[in-house]
């Protein structure tokens, strides 16, 4: 099933439990350089659970999960250390209000991995004119909208250099005439070659960028597949249940 690069991202026998509620079970998953896995599944199936464990926002009870070889750490320099690698995008845009477009896209590259600030601008700039916002840079985030604040989120994840990007449902949040922007640079990231795991219900954007569809249920991987046999040939009872619901609507 897994692509031809190399394993980046890889979750072993993972179990996650909020008190008595199993949110995940026994998770397995495998993501190669250069791959983009969306994973779709009904609300409360643990996507979003599954995504926060792999830059640990959320510890897990019990398995594994490494990033390039290593296992995250549980906490302190070498858990931000590794935590700068992996980009992420969440619903809300999680900008710092009182810091400029351009600051909220230079603080972690000049806090974080120390470049000067010059540097840190100049590679910003460039940043945010890839997702289109470039002339937007001096403004504060509340004077953006919805769609461009989340072009700004990509952009200061990018800054990092991660080597994965997380993104966690970034367009649910957002009006529907703005979803597309943030797609489309989504799309444009996935065919430059970023490894990806998007959590979203945009299947468009599953069938356009997707190497591999990931279908959970209830706290576990159903099913994975090709975004072309998931979607015109789904296995499972839960899989094809969900999408006719999907196709109703």
């Amino acid at each position: 099933m897994t692509e031809s690069g190399q394993p980046l991202v890889v979750v072993k026998d993972v179990q996650k439990h909020y008190g008595d509620f199993h949110a995940l079970k026994d998770v397995n998953l495998t993501v190669n350089k250069g791959e983009v896995v969306v994973v779709i599944g009904p609300s409360g199936s643990g996507k979003s659970t599954l995504c926060r464990t792999i830059n640990r926002l959320e510890t897990i009870t019990s398995g594994s999960i490494s990033i390039d070889g290593q296992e995250l750490p549980a906490e302190g320099k070498a858990l931000a250390h590794l935590r700068a690698e992996v980009g992420m995008v969440f619903q809300s845009f999680n900008l710092f209000a009182h810091k400029t477009i351009l600051q909220n896209v230079t603080l972690g590259p000049i806090q974080v991995l120390g470049k000067k600030k010059s540097e840190a601008e100049a590679e910003a700039m460039k940043l945010l004119e890839r997702v289109g916002v470039a002339h937007q840079a001096q403004k504060m985030p509340a004077q953006l909208s919805g769609g461009q604040q989340q072009r700004v989120a990509i952009a200061r994840a990018l800054a990092m250099h991660p080597k994965v990007m997380l993104f966690d449902e970034p367009t649910s949040a957002l009006d529907p005439e703005m979803i597309n922007e943030v797609l489309d640079v989504m799309v444009e990231l996935a065919a430059e070659g970023m490894t990806m795991i998007v959590v979203t219900h945009e299947m468009g954007f599953a069938r356009k960028a997707a190497n591999r569809v990931v279908f959970m249920a209830d706290g576990q991987i159903v099913e994975e597949a090709t975004p072309e046999e998931f979607f015109n040939n789904p296995k499972s009872a839960r899989a094809k249940d969900f999408l006719s619901k999907l196709l109703t609507h």
